[in-house]
């Protein structure tokens, strides 16, 4: 899995043969499910865990044992990738999905149902990291940029319209279908890639790396349960935190230690490590950090202040996910006819420029339809930025390192994320409570201003039978205010970790190499000249 940064095509004959846009729609399915199923059971988690009768604590669980099986778990689907190839990984791991999928609504406890849901994380954790690589492998390089957009598109499409599927789920069905909405997804993936890949024999190129697989897939786990669990657990104040920090940093320094010294590595580490590969997927994870706090930013502002159930939050964040349709061609088109640091880098300020529209014009009045335009415009950011991003890393592999790549892809898209809403979790905490501390500054007891804000009150309310009401409805306001003013301050931290990454890829990422995908110029001059 070594070699020289600049592309070329592939030396064997592609994985997918007979059917094989089947076999793409096959695996960019498992990248929506993926994403999918994790933002939902987010949205749905009180009713979860109302059925179960968990209490928060425990609860808080359930999502952060899905996603730390799709960490563990994607080292392991790599190296079987590698060696059986895509398509019998996938079909096993669809089907084990679906069958999970339908199984958990009928957990009678918490235990039980913690159990499926790693299950069903390690069955979709391989469906992300194997994609690129097909779509490498089974696409001509001249179609990559449009390949790479619909990847992008997937991703994104996904996290953003969940909100509006749970919300449809629990208002006019049941909570159930959370998650029996992915038994025909899983099982649509799995006939996909039945009849759309070609079977390919196994390989002995990849050599067994049991330490080296075990200490990556353990280390990336153990540390993302530290950062989902850290902002409830008071972070290094608990011993759980501090705790899983330690354990999974130590099992990383000593799986890149062993990639290093070893003969024969599980993971080429030149291929994630070298130039300018780290930079990229920094911004990978910068880009996922970004779009993850502005999806968490919107229903925090829209329950925390206005009241909004999931449907109604939804009903915002579709503006997100709908676009994206439209705005994955104009990211193929740019990528095919610009350098993509071009299409990432109009991204990265879209996002930006939506980020400080919201900052710099919300008020507690707002509903959904004040977020449309900032919403729009952020929905373009995201599909430019991720093409770009991930274009320009394509630009600098071998198809033979897809692989590799897919492994890391997968590393940063889901820390990055997890970084983000952990930060925003955080911020929106710190900025809120300071917020609320200022401002009750001004409300004291015996103030003109205040007595006269409490008589209008109690003037309103009398009528109704709730004179006593008065001081709790300041103390509502005080609070409102406070979350508007911490949901502004999340956006402008949003807009300014944007700023830096299109800083970082404007001014330091260099032009990709020249190969058979590289971007085809608008116009050609005339005789060579």
């Amino acid at each position: 899995m070594s070699g020289t940064a600049s592309v070329a095509a592939p030396a064997a004959a592609p994985a997918a043969q007979g059917i094989p846009w089947l076999g793409l729609a096959g695996v960019l399915l498992g990248t929506f499910v993926s994403t999918l199923t994790g933002r939902l059971s987010s949205f749905g988690l009180a009713d979860v865990r109302g059925a179960l009768h968990a209490g928060f604590d425990e609860g808080a669980w359930i999502t952060t044992s899905f996603t730390m099986a799709q960490m563990l778990v994607t080292p392991f689907a790599v190296w079987v990738g590698g060696v059986y190839g895509p398509r019998q990984i996938l079909i096993l791991s669809a089907l084990v999905f679906a069958a999970a999928s339908f199984l958990l609504p009928f957990s009678q406890n918490l235990d039980t149902f913690l159990g499926l849901q790693f299950i069903a994380g390690l069955s979709s954790g391989t469906f992300i990291p194997l994609t690129l690589s097909f779509v490498l492998r089974s696409m001509s390089p001249r179609l990559w940029a449009y390949g790479v957009a619909v990847y992008a598109l997937n991703l994104e499409l996904s996290l953003n319209i969940s909100a509006s599927l749970e919300g449809f789920y629990v208002d006019h069905l049941t909570w159930h279908w959370i998650f029996w909405q992915d038994v025909p997804l899983g099982l649509g993936m799995a006939a996909c890639l039945q009849w759309g890949v070609k079977h390919q024999p196994p390989t002995n190129d990849i050599h067994w790396d049991p330490f080296g697989l075990i200490a990556c897939g353990a280390g990336f786990a153990l540390l993302y349960a530290a950062l989902d669990q850290g902002n409830r657990l008071a972070w290094l104040n608990s011993g759980l935190i501090s705790g899983l920090l330690l354990a999974g940093g130590i099992m990383l320094v000593a799986f890149v230690i062993h990639e290093a010294t070893a003969p024969y590595p599980w993971l080429d580490p030149r291929i994630p490590f070298r130039w300018p590969m780290p930079l990229l997927l920094l911004l990978i994870s910068i880009l996922r950090l970004t779009i993850l706090s502005t999806a968490a930013l919107i229903p925090y502002y829209l329950g925390g202040v206005r009241g909004f159930r999931a449907l109604e939050v939804g009903d915002t964040l579709i503006w997100i996910a709908m676009p994206q349709l439209i705005t994955c061609l104009i990211a193929a088109w740019m990528l095919r006819r610009f350098d993509p640091r071009l299409a990432g880098g109009l991204g990265m300020c879209l996002i930006g420029v939506a980020c400080m529209t919201v900052a710099w014009t919300l008020t507690p009045g707002w509903g959904s339809d004040q977020f449309l335009v900032s919403q729009l415009l952020q929905a373009l950011g995201q599909s430019l930025a991720l093409s770009g991003v991930v274009f320009t890393a394509v630009l600098n592999l071998k198809p033979q390192d897809a692989l590799s790549f897919g492994a890391s892809l997968q590393m940063a898209r889901l820390f990055g994320g997890e970084v983000g809403t952990a930060l925003i979790t955080t911020w929106n905490r710190v900025r809120e409570q300071r917020a609320s501390n200022l401002i009750g500054q001004h409300v004291q007891k015996g103030a003109l201003d205040v007595q006269r804000r409490l008589d209008a009150y109690h003037h309103v309310l009398t009528p109704r039978g709730h004179s006593a009401a008065a001081p709790a409805v300041l103390g509502d306001v005080v609070r409102v205010m406070a979350t508007t003013q911490s949901t502004i301050d999340g956006f402008v931290l949003v807009a300014a970790v944007a700023a830096l990454g299109l800083t970082m890829f404007v001014l330091i990422v260099p032009p990709p190499p020249q190969g058979p995908a590289s971007p085809k110029p608008l116009l050609r001059r005339k005789n060579g000249s």
